[in-house]
């Protein structure tokens, strides 16, 4: 029987930069591309996940990324951020979930989890009361996960995927 696997959690450096586009570029390829146009994909792809864009997200003090590696290898990542919310969500100066994915090679092994939980830790730290996040209507996978982990639905508002006007569910947890 194989050993599973146990992912560590790490705060992202300014060297990471490379490593969230590549890793950012092809986890958020692998959730959308079927099910959106390649012309829509490449032009969000070009837009937010080059070197460039993930240094100057890494440097703004409201962001925080998390890595999950598992023996040195990214398997996932997460990025924190604070700002204001949509109306829907109620808490008191919540943080924004803003993004969270696995590469497809380690989901259902436990990387999403542990992403969370450092999600969840680092709210706890800054005295957050709660956390809140947009995810598209149309990913139930994500919605479960989120369900799952207490999220619920507070509200919508509209993602821009290239020229795609999609709609988001606004799911919010309280800590």
């Amino acid at each position: 029987m194989k050993k599973k696997e146990i992912p560590s959690v790490r705060r992202a450096t300014s060297g990471d930069a490379g490593l969230l586009a590549e890793l950012g570029a092809r986890t958020f390829a692998d959730t959308f591309a079927s099910d959106n146009t390649p012309e829509d994909m490449e032009a969000y792809l070009s837009e937010n996940f080059t070197p460039e864009r993930q240094a100057a997200e890494l440097s703004d003090p409201s962001s925080i990324f998390l890595i999950a590696e598992i023996d040195g290898e990214a398997a996932g990542y997460a990025r924190l951020q604070s700002g204001r919310p949509p109306s829907c969500v109620a808490a008191p100066d919540p943080l924004e979930l803003a993004r969270l994915y696995v590469d497809q090679a380690w989901i259902g092994r436990g990387v999403g989890e542990a992403l969370m939980r450092a999600c969840v830790g680092e709210a706890e730290r800054a005295g957050r009361k709660a956390i809140w996040l947009g995810v598209w209507e149309r990913n139930e996978r994500a919605k479960s996960f989120y369900i799952k982990w207490g999220f619920r639905k507070v509200g919508e508002q509209t993602f821009k995927l290239g020229s795609d006007l999609q709609n988001d569910w606004v799911m919010e947890r309280p800590l």
